[in-house]
């Protein structure tokens, strides 16, 4: 044996070791941090303002679900600010990103200023965004009434090198997040779909902000919820703040009282504050400013948190949401339309969405075209499956610069805009809108959460939401021409080449597409 490939697996069997031991410290360590099981507060009839604002409506359609879908971007958040101003029990909350600038700034500002007034607030977040925050969550955590815990978190938070070092170490485990998002009222009112909670999901960036699309709910379907959001809470992968910070000295009250009045500062002229209008507005708009669809074939479903262990044997595959949004998929008969901004359909996918368009399927597919695609590594994964695709007969619509910003106006921040929403429609009923992305990410890495309906109104206003990103004023359509790509925008002029796109961001994509990671993508 040459000596180089002698000391190649001795280095290789120390990772192995090495990375072993890891996990194996990081699962005794999480058995020992786990915090204290709770369940949802189950509503009462006539006690808070949202018990009683809600009571009529579940009378009027009793064992049903309403669902309303939410696409303006300033009405999510003032939804989500209005319904924690008007608890008066419980706020749950859950979600893979979640920013310190100033919408979600102005969000858990509402998470504190509810437990003050004697809410319970449970806050659940994803740790790939790391520990930087981790100061304003231990000043939200410190109140008696509100409880931060992370999914799946780095127990190294000193040092970004530790950090690295860890996530290198347990790369398997690590690499498996929580891309989950709802937020829950009292067990009255949800609201569950892609967005992230941030100033790009809120028209509130400067440079780029996302078009995403969220379904307000009431009845059975927020209970479904709540019980998603209790079985992550309580999961061995979800760790307390308080454990692995438990050497760090909480924020004192003048830290936080200047935290908040830097906030104030910052946001009193903001736009997004004057949206929140007056708190009783929300009563207005749950009974009959939106546009309630109701009916007993909505659905909240979510991959389990098992899904995200390190360990295959742990992973109850059949648990998982891909079979539930195939299983929709795969009912299609006459339409099957995609809102998916990352889009790598695989062999599988392509298999799947080809074979039903050369039987007649119409299959159409609105993603993001690379100049829009805030992951360009993503873009890479999905450019040898466009030409196997439109072959059999697959549309396909890739938005432009600032096509998700087509048609609305924006209270502020920047008309650039990327697609973020996640949304299916199938035969014109049947519907899912959520946070699952068709590439291998969605499927096999990180847990996804959504609601399925079959319901020919709301399927409807999905559709109107494809057909306004799919305009020719928003997006190209791409087509092929003797086997080669062309994109067709408004004016009949044909691209030859990625529309729009410098020669070094399209050469940069093809590198990208030769690495062998379309599995992580």
């Amino acid at each position: 044996m040459a000596p180089w490939l002698k000391w190649a697996l001795i280095a290789l069997a120390l990772l192995v070791l090495l990375s072993t031991l890891s996990l194996w410290s990081w699962g005794q360590f999480a058995s020992r941090a786990r915090g204290a099981p709770s369940s949802a507060l189950p509503p009462q009839p006539q006690a808070t303002a949202l018990d009683r604002v809600v009571a009529p409506q579940l009378a009027a359609h009793a064992g049903q679900s309403g669902g309303a879908l939410i696409t303006d971007n300033v009405q999510a958040f003032a939804l989500r600010a209005q319904s924690a101003r008007a608890a008066g029990r419980s706020l749950d909350a859950m979600y893979y990103i979640w920013r310190g600038d100033l919408t979600g700034s102005l969000l858990k500002h509402e998470l504190l200023a509810a437990a003050e007034r004697g809410v319970r607030v449970r806050l659940l977040i994803d740790d790939m965004n790391g520990p930087a925050r981790d100061r304003v969550l231990l000043a939200l955590d410190a109140h008696p009434n509100l409880e931060v815990r992370l999914f799946n978190p780095a127990r190294n938070r000193a040092t970004a090198w530790g950090r690295a070092l860890e996530m290198a170490l347990r790369f398997v485990g690590f690499n498996r997040r929580m891309h989950n998002k709802a937020w829950i009222a009292d067990n009255r009112v949800a609201i569950v779909g892609g967005r992230n909670l941030g100033d790009e999901y809120f028209d509130a960036a400067e440079h780029t902000n996302f078009q995403d699309a969220d379904l307000l709910l009431l009845g059975p379907a927020v209970a479904q919820a709540s019980a998603i959001f209790d079985q992550f809470w309580n999961s061995a992968a979800v760790i307390p703040l308080a454990a692995l910070k438990a050497s760090a000295t909480p924020p004192s009250a003048a830290e936080l009282a200047d935290w908040r009045q830097a906030l104030h500062a910052d946001a009193r002229a903001s736009a997004w504050v004057r949206a929140l209008g007056d708190p009783e507005r929300l009563a207005d708009k749950l009974a009959s400013g939106l546009t309630l669809h109701w009916s007993d074939s909505i659905r909240v479903l979510s991959d389990p948190p098992e899904k995200a262990a390190p360990l295959a044997h742990r992973q109850a595959r059949p648990a998982w949401l891909l079979y539930d949004v195939m299983a929709l998929l795969f009912s299609a008969q006459r339409q099957s339309w995609l809102i998916s901004p990352y889009f790598v359909p695989g062999d599988a996918g392509t298999l799947l969405l080809a074979g039903q368009a050369a039987r007649g399927v119409d299959v159409r597919v609105l993603t993001n075209s690379l100049v829009v695609n805030d992951v360009p590594v993503v873009h890479a994964g999905y450019l040898n499956w466009r030409a196997p695709l439109l072959a059999q007969g697959v549309q396909l619509y890739e938005l432009k610069p600032g096509g998700a910003a087509a048609g609305r106006e924006l209270l502020g921040g920047s008309s650039g805009a990327s697609l973020h929403t996640k949304a299916f429609v199938v035969d014109g009923a049947r519907g899912f809108v959520g946070s699952f992305n068709f590439d291998p990410r969605s499927a096999q890495l990180n847990t996804e959460m959504g609601v399925v309906f079959d319901h020919p109104a709301l399927a409807a206003e999905l559709q109107r939401l494809f057909e306004r990103g799919a305009d020719p004023a928003s997006a190209w359509r791409v087509t092929l021409e003797d086997g080669a790509l062309r994109w067709q925008d408004e004016g009949q002029r044909v691209w030859a080449h990625e529309p729009e796109s410098s020669a070094g961001l399209r050469a940069l994509v093809w590198l990208l597409g030769w690495l062998p990671i379309d599995s992580q993508l």
